[in-house]
């Protein structure tokens, strides 16, 4: 089941080779020409991509071909990429012209020699892919394109034997209800159902259809299995089929629109439309439309496993069909490998069937797969194997659980396959921070966009939000700033199962080119890193026990891998990051957090122009930055933890790349560097935790992008601060805004959001403990959709005016009881003022 990959890795060098800023890199350098040559060639062969991946499986020398191909890809693009890195360096010495440090700081940049180079380097590379141009005539592949590769078809039918279905009596009472409740209205209510492939969407569906209740209740029952294209004309034809048995796929869409009204005309019907992909709203409509000639009562039930589709066709909220529980799936589980009562007769075999079904983590299909498989052999050992494998490498049946959810990949958009499959390097069941994850995208280049100017932080959160409707990741935590995330285990396999020749997660190792590498030095011993590692971009290194010789393992693996874009070494406790780091040019993500040990970076990461993200946060013993930071000209996430009292001018200022500033724990700040107001690109700012910063300087009034703002439990910080002249009113950017922990505080500070009256959209008030009223200006905030209040236990009543905050959809109040009491439904003298919320929650208050 493993993916190739070459598809979305040429498209990505494509994407970047058609870029107006290579356009204007390749003029500047004069190899316009061979950079066109190497465009042509590698469209040429990205056309018969997709029909090679399909292929391959039956061939190893296409297998091995396609191979080639990727790693030419990656060779094209470390090459382009050598180019932006001149052009960054460049830009530091023009910045810096006048110092001659500057100039020794970058030696070894001659443009006549770097010219020389990669003209050479540029002809080596386009004879390596005419050469692979060359050979592909000898498999006779076709041209294809994404949207006309025709996937794998799933086809349900509405029979089940009901008494196979096991744990689902509460989902089935709840659409039941849904069926036979009524409604006011003429549109006809649909229900989606929403899970991961495997969960049991369709066992319900049919459990539902075949009861007799329902049989009774409605006139006409329909079953539709969708096809992935959402046909209207087939739609049609196959409604007719499953109502009459007429079949009328000979008919044009306007017979078979008259004989579907027929059909319909009067009777009240229930129709499931099973498997949904369809994520066109008029498509939807359209079939919709051709509905409407039911009587009052119809009702559709749709199955799909995209949250994108449920908002789409629901006219209701989805019903979110939970995972089996963990005893339903061991019943589940001893009645397919076992005859009725055999169970009793292998204890030994059961107790191993019982960590068989916790790997299938409440998916019925995966129990279901699992059985099956192990029905017909009662050897001890056959049952040990499947519990101690991988899912991902057992074998699979074109129904089982890994080809069920294949179909969701298959289904992905061709920029999302490498994001998803990426994450696979992640250990089972980890927990990673949306903002983490968007960030070693963005160092891994899979971000595109088909707009110019698009930040790839807004590209990378719409990625996550089309993995989250699709089911890929679920969500642990909803922060008002980020989002925890995770995969399901059995997603995790699927991803596992795509990209084993790519990625290199804990023990499951390639014997290919290694790309994504998670090493753990606790389970693991350092010799056991792969040898072959010059063609690593991410390396994910850990050691909380501190195991190994850090500092000299880490100099090692740097001098192997050359081409590295993401470097993590959280956690780990090595003194000092070596000096060899400086080569790793393209390094765009360095991460070094949560090291007690470390006392400073060495300057040369200055030398690291490529650079977007660097961690330091909860490295208490950073003493200082490193004083040519401002090089850091690409650097667009900064965290920091550090003994500073105040940060050197000149230095973060500096950094007009950077979007995302957070600052935590640094115990012994006092003060911000004063221009922060360079920062001109800054959208994020959050302070955590700096318990002796006492102020904030004021150019943070005047940072046009800003977007989220959070100050939390600094207890001596003063936000008092001279008011804004009101012809600024209209241009601020704020949308969340949260303060906390801020003792000092007696009212939430006007010169915060001025200018983002209209903006604004989540304010988050909790811990301030001298806060008594909110101010009269609350009435302004026309786009606020969220107001949380937490622990503000002087704070009396709520501002005049609230009614007039149209847009307010949600208020939460905590630990507020004097407030809580005014908002009593009904009652509470402030509840006028919050009628027109529809999410309104506060504290129980208890009757006096």
């Amino acid at each position: 089941m493993a993916e190739s990959f070459a598809f979305e890795i040429a498209g990505k060098v494509l994407e970047k080779l058609g870029s107006a800023a290579y356009e204007r890199i390749s003029l500047a350098w004069g190899v316009r020409e061979e950079f066109e040559k190497l465009k042509q060639t590698l469209a040429a062969i990205r056309a018969v991509v997709l029909d090679a991946e399909q292929q391959q499986a039956r061939s190893l020398e296409l297998s091995l071909w396609l191979q080639r191909f990727k790693d030419a890809c990656y060779h094209v693009e470390d090459l382009i990429d050598e180019f932006e890195i001149q052009a960054l360096r460049r830009l530091v010495l023009k910045r810096g012209s006048t110092g001659r440090k500057v100039r020794h700081f970058f030696s070894g940049s001659n443009p006549l020699a770097f010219r020389f180079r990669m003209g050479y380097k540029i002809k080596k590379a386009n004879e390596m892919l005419n050469e692979i141009s060359a050979e592909k005539a000898k498999f006779h592949l076709t041209e294809k394109h994404e949207t006309n590769v025709i996937h794998r078809e799933r086809e349900t039918y509405s029979f089940v034997k009901t008494s196979s279905v096991i744990g689902r009596d509460e989902a089935k009472q709840h659409l039941l209800n849904f069926l036979k409740n009524p409604t006011d209205g003429e549109d006809i209510p649909v229900l989606p159902t929403v899970g991961i492939g495997g969960i049991g969407k369709t066992t319900l569906a049919q459990l539902v259809f075949n009861e007799e209740s329902v049989k009774s209740h409605f006139e006409l029952r329909i079953w539709v299995c969708v096809t992935e294209d959402f046909d209207i004309k087939q739609l049609m034809i196959k409604i007719i089929k499953s109502a009459t048995g007429m079949n009328c796929k000979d008919m044009n869409k306007e017979e078979l629109h008259k004989v579907l009204q027929d059909c319909l005309n009067g009777k009240r019907f229930f129709m499931v439309l099973d498997d949904v992909w369809n994520e066109d709203k008029k498509k939807w409509s359209e079939l919709k439309d051709l509905l409407c000639g039911g009587a009052q009562g119809s009702r559709i039930i749709v199955t799909t496993r995209s949250r994108k589709v449920a908002t789409i066709t629901g006219t209701i909220p989805p019903y979110d069909l939970e995972h089996l529980s963990y005893e339903n799936c061991l019943s589940l589980f001893l009645k397919l490998a076992f005859k009725e009562g055999e169970e009793k007769q292998h204890d030994n075999l059961v107790r191993i069937g019982e960590g068989i079904v916790q790997k299938c983590k409440g998916v019925a299909l995966a129990v279901k797969t699992l059985g099956s498989l192990l029905c017909s052999t009662r050897v001890q050992h056959d049952w040990e194997l499947v519990r101690d494998s991988q899912l991902w490498k057992l074998k699979q049946e074109e129904n089982d659980i890994l080809p069920a959810l294949k179909l969701s990949y298959d289904h992905l958009p061709w920029y999302l396959k490498q994001c998803f499959a990426f994450c696979s390097v992640f250990p089972k069941d980890f927990e990673f921070n949306h903002l983490y994850l968007v960030s070693l995208w963005m160092a891994n280049g899979f971000l595109q966009s088909p707009y110019e100017n698009e930040d790839p932080e807004d590209i990378g959160n719409r990625y996550i939000q089309e993995l989250l409707s699709r089911s890929f990741f679920q969500k642990v935590e909803d922060e008002i700033f980020f989002s925890t995330l995770k995969m399901h285990d059995l997603v995790h396999d699927l991803a596992l199962s795509v990209a084993q020749n790519e990625v290199n997660s804990c023990n499951h190792y390639s014997t290919g080119n290694v790309r994504h590498l998670w090493f753990d030095l606790s389970k693991q011993d350092a010799s056991q890193l792969p040898n072959n590692l010059g063609c690593l971009q991410s390396l994910f290194l850990l050691d909380e026990e501190d195991k190994a010789d850090s500092d000299s393992l880490i100099a090692e693996v740097i001098s192997r891998s050359k081409h590295l874009r993401v470097l993590d070494l959280s956690n780990c406790s090595f003194e000092q990051l070596p000096n060899n780091i400086r080569y790793l040019k393209q390094l765009r993500n360095l991460n070094v957090a949560y090291n007690g040990n470390i006392k400073r970076l060495p300057n040369s990461i200055c030398n690291l122009q490529s650079l977007r993200t660097l961690g330091l946060d909860g490295c208490r013993g950073i003493e200082e930055l490193p004083k040519d930071i401002r090089y850091l000209i690409s650097l667009r996430e900064l965290t920091v933890t550090t003994k500073q009292t105040r940060l050197q001018e000149n230095g973060i200022s500096c950094l007009t790349s950077l979007r995302r500033l957070i600052l935590c724990e640094c115990e012994n700040l006092e003060k911000l560097f004063e221009d922060i107001q360079n920062l001109t690109a800054l959208r994020e700012l959050y302070i955590y935790e700096c318990h002796n910063l006492v102020s904030l300087p004021q150019g943070l009034k005047y940072l046009p992008a800003l977007e989220n703002l959070s100050i939390l439990n600094c207890e001596k910080l003063d936000l008092t601060m001279e008011e804004l002249e009101l012809e600024r009113e209209e241009d601020g950017s704020l949308r969340k805004l949260f303060i906390g922990g801020v003792p000092k505080l007696e009212s939430v500070p006007q010169w915060i959001i001025i200018g983002s009256t209209k903006t604004l959209q989540q304010l988050f008030i909790s811990n301030l403990e001298n806060v008594l009223t909110l101010p009269t200006w609350f009435q302004h905030l026309t786009s606020l959709q969220s107001l949380e209040i937490l622990n503000c236990p002087k704070l009396l009543v709520l501002p005049e005016g609230m009614q007039q905050l149209t847009a307010l959809k949600r208020l939460n109040i905590e630990g507020c009881p004097k407030l809580s009491k005014r908002c009593i439904e009904e009652t509470g003298e402030d509840w006028p003022k919050i009628a027109h919320v529809p999410d309104f929650s506060c504290d129980e208050i208890d009757d006096e």
